[in-house]
Formats: structure tokens, sequence, C-alpha cells
């Protein structure tokens, strides 16, 4: 077998080690390094070689449960449907909104990591809707500011969702989508 076949072998074994575990924990904390080599039945030092960090490895894990919520028929209803785009944005962000407090063990254990290593250039779906709704009315930076602000900022809020709830004295998890339409009305102007 070839190097990089065995290589590929180990790194689905950590991804899926990795996807089971947090699936099956209470707490993410629980997810350790060694946790995570011992499921997957590999050396420990296999995860900074393959993936660089414990973080960059459950990113790829949360990737492998993303893919199978994207490919839902809801978020593929909204892109395809015949709305405006900034109604688009919004039903979209109560879909990834539900998602993110449904999955919150992902969340919890990955927001800082995304936010601050995130790959500016992907992950922000909702751009292209953005663009669309300020069609030339906004330079190209300030449409990309923001998507990033939406999206960051709806992550951030879940994140620190419990003490969100005590600073805001609202049940983050009840108030999401009203959190996300101000957001959304906030930046997304109605005439642009």
């Amino acid at each position: 077998m070839r190097k990089e076949d065995k290589l590929q072998i180990t790194k689905d074994k950590l991804i899926n080690a990795a996807h089971d575990l947090m699936n099956s924990c209470v707490d993410p904390s629980e997810v350790t390094s060694r946790a995570i080599a011992d499921r997957a039945d590999v050396k420990l030092s296999m995860i900074n070689y393959c993936f660089g960090s414990r973080e960059a490895l459950l990113f790829e894990a949360l990737k492998k449960d993303e893919e199978m919520y994207l490919q839902d028929t809801q978020i593929r209803k909204v892109f395809n449907s015949k709305i405006a785009p900034k109604e688009k944005i919004r039903r979209l962000h109560y879909l990834v909104a539900d998602y993110l407090i449904n999955r919150f063990k992902f969340t919890k254990a990955l927001t800082g990591y995304v936010l601050l290593n995130r790959d500016l250039q992907e992950g922000l779906n909702t751009l292209p809707l953005v663009r669309e709704h300020y069609k030339d009315t906004k330079e190209e930076w300030e449409i990309k500011l923001i998507a990033y602000q939406l999206s960051s900022m709806m992550q951030l809020i879940i994140y620190r969702m419990e003490d969100m709830s005590d600073f805001l004295e609202v049940d983050i998890r009840k108030e999401i989508r009203k959190i996300i339409d101000l957001q959304i009305d906030l930046l997304l102007e109605d005439n642009p």
C-alpha cells in the first residue's frame, strides 16, 4: 500500500473517531487528543502530523457532519428559491443557528478555532447573496465585511449562549430568530 493511502486511512480513522466521540460525549473537553487517538487506534502524534492540532481535526469532523447537514433539502430549497437575497440570508441563518444550537457540543469545541482560523475565502456561503442584495451600491470589501459580520456574530452569540442569555435576560434558544433578524436588518439596508 502506498504511503499516501496509509496516511489517508489514518486521517479517516481520526476523523471518524473524533466525530463519534463528539457525538457521544457529555462535555466536549472529554474529547482529548489521547481519547481520539485511542479510539482511532493510532499513535497520538498522528493528530498533529495529519491535522496540525486537535482543533483542526475536530473541525474536519464537524465538516463531515456539516456536509450531511448541508445536503438537507431545506438548505437547497432556500438557495434555489426565488425570494429576495436578504430573505434567503435570513432563512439560511435560521437554519444554521438551529444546527449550531442542536450540535452545541461541536459549537462549543470549535467556535474559537473557526473564528480565528477559518479561511476567509471559504465558508461565507451568504457572501454571494450579500453581493446580490447590494448589487453595485457597496464596494466589495464592504460586502465581504457584512457577510463576515453576520456569520461571526451569530456564531459568537450561540457560542456564549448561556452568558448572553444571562446578560440579555432572555433565553437565546427561544430568541435566536429575533437576534438574527436584528443583525440582518442592521447590516442589510432595505433600499441599497
